[in-house]
């Protein structure tokens, strides 16, 4: 498992207006886009004009070819301001992981330009978490050249709001693998969201149920071989999905801390005069939640470098930074709270949003119990998943 390493870029370098658009667009919006529950288009319309939508994209097709490394930088600017768009943006960089990949040079080349934006559709009504085991069907037309899917996904984040999406269902051929995977434009008859989202934290990243009612897709919309999609998904997915959580955890739990700082800075006890950061204890669960949060960019750090250098212990890290991470910024924005009491309860702050968001990192697919049980098969030489769901 590798990735490429960044190397340099041309002049225009996407990544140098993301400062502005965060600035202009982003950070602005996201009181309202959590306050409204709404999808955040102004900020991926403005990152998307930007080219950062095409950041991960082959230079092939036009993108900006960055490595994983430049990817997680932004996933963790952007996470620091508004949890959702970093969402949306995260999903849309793994899909487009499977996409440079196996997808058509069209779509790719799309992506690459920031006019598509993409997604995952992996979770199921009747498998749940286990995004290894889709109980949707894909079955072969009688003209063979289209494929009917038809599926219940109980959690799509942008659904409605993507151009595509990388669809995953049971395999055309019975025994030929636990899944295959699709590329399901949006536009298609059949495809519908059947829900809305009302969450408590990333509430405006748009993760509906979507349904698949006889919708047909060409048989050439596969995305590598029929049953290799778990392969395809551990190899191409599950890197990026994994590493980039954990860059989404380390901005949350960052820009956390910096705001308990700046609030124990700022604010004075009127009887004494003092600030709250006089206070040594203040002082000292403060640099807790700080070394907390360091000891993960320390820890994601070295997970990228073993994916750069192709280290044997690159899987294990993929699987362990995610787990780190979720149980870190859960930590750190509790923390957080706790150390600015009730100002922290109030919107100004942003912190209890911050609080509110964290919580999703333990509970999106692989869940942190999953991805412990998945280290400790690793490291006592078992198969990362049983034969049966394989």
């Amino acid at each position: 498992m590798t990735t490429s390493v960044d190397s340099a870029q041309t002049a225009t370098d996407p990544t140098d207006t993301l400062g502005t658009v965060i600035d202009d667009v982003i950070r602005p919006q996201a009181p309202i886009v959590d306050r409204d529950g709404a999808f955040p288009r102004p900020g991926v319309d403005a990152l998307a004009a930007a080219g950062l939508l095409g950041l991960a994209s082959s230079t092939e097709v036009g993108g900006a070819g960055h490595g994983m490394r430049t990817v997680a930088e932004v996933i963790e600017r952007l996470a620091a301001e508004c949890g959702s768009t970093a969402m949306v943006v995260l999903m849309h960089y793994a899909a487009t992981a499977v996409i440079e990949a196996h997808g058509p040079h069209d779509v790719r080349a799309a992506i690459a330009a920031g006019n598509h934006l993409t997604t995952l559709a992996f979770s199921e009504y009747g498998s749940r978490s286990h995004f290894w085991s889709p109980t949707g069907t894909a079955t072969a037309a009688d003209d063979d050249d289209t494929v009917r899917l038809d599926a219940g996904k109980s959690w799509v984040t942008s659904a409605g709001e993507a151009n595509s999406y990388v669809w995953s269902s049971l395999p055309l051929t019975r025994d030929a693998g636990p899944m295959t995977l699709w590329l399901v434009p949006a536009d298609r008859a059949g495809l519908s969201v059947t829900g809305d989202f009302d969450g408590l934290g990333l509430r405006g990243n748009g993760s509906r149920p979507m349904t698949a009612d006889g919708l047909r897709v060409p048989a050439t919309a596969r995305m590598a071989a029929d049953g290799a999609g778990l392969d395809t998904a551990l190899g191409a997915v599950l890197p990026s999905f994994l590493v980039l959580n954990a860059a989404f955890c380390l901005g949350l739990a960052d820009s956390a801390v910096a705001e308990a700082g700046r609030h124990l800075t700022r604010t004075t006890l009127a009887n004494t005069g003092a600030a709250l950061r006089d206070a040594p204890v203040t002082r000292r669960d403060l640099a807790r939640l700080m070394i907390r949060t360091d000891a993960l960019r320390a820890f994601l750090g070295d997970t990228l470098t073993a994916l750069e250098t192709g280290r044997d212990d690159a899987m294990l890290r993929v699987l362990q930074v995610k787990a780190l991470a979720g149980e870190t910024v859960a930590e750190v924005t509790d923390g957080a709270m706790q150390l600015c009491g009730g100002s922290a309860f109030r919107k100004e702050l942003g912190l209890e949003r911050r609080f509110r968001d964290a919580r999703a990192a333990r509970v999106m697919a692989p869940t942190t119990d999953a991805l412990h049980d998945f280290v400790g098969r690793l490291v006592t030489g078992l198969p990362l998943l049983d034969e049966a769901n394989r």
